[in-house]
């Protein structure tokens, strides 16, 4: 449908069946040579073009210091609820020049991570 459409490039939310399809995902957006923005960064290393997400070991480590404070006895319902503060944005070069993109020197610069 996207190919019908002619967009000029697809973003894929971040879901157990997006997760589960990635590499066919990454691997049609470059078949139709669609610059694919994805929410993880398991879908660059398949082969999408960027991810722009939380940073998981990030949220991973301040889940940690909630259980700390249940297990000391705090009520759950009295922790603040905390949205992620840590993205990280990955792109994957060899995707990027496999599209014929020319990236912005910035755009490399900003990277967390960058896949070659």
């Amino acid at each position: 449908m996207a190919v019908q459409e002619r967009v000029d490039g697809i973003l894929v939310q971040p879901t157990s069946l997006s997760r589960s399809h990635r590499a066919p995902l990454a691997k049609l957006a470059l078949k139709h040579r669609l610059p694919s923005m994805f929410g993880g960064r398991e879908y660059v290393e398949a082969g999408g073009l960027m991810s722009y997400a939380p940073d998981y070991v990030d949220l991973t480590r301040r889940a940690a210091t909630y259980i700390d404070k249940i297990l000391k006895g705090a009520k759950p319902a009295d922790l603040p609820v905390e949205l992620a503060s840590k993205y990280l944005l990955v792109i994957n070069f060899t995707t990027a020049k496999a599209l014929k993109l020319d990236l912005p020197w910035f755009l490399e610069q900003r990277a967390d991570e960058v896949i070659e």
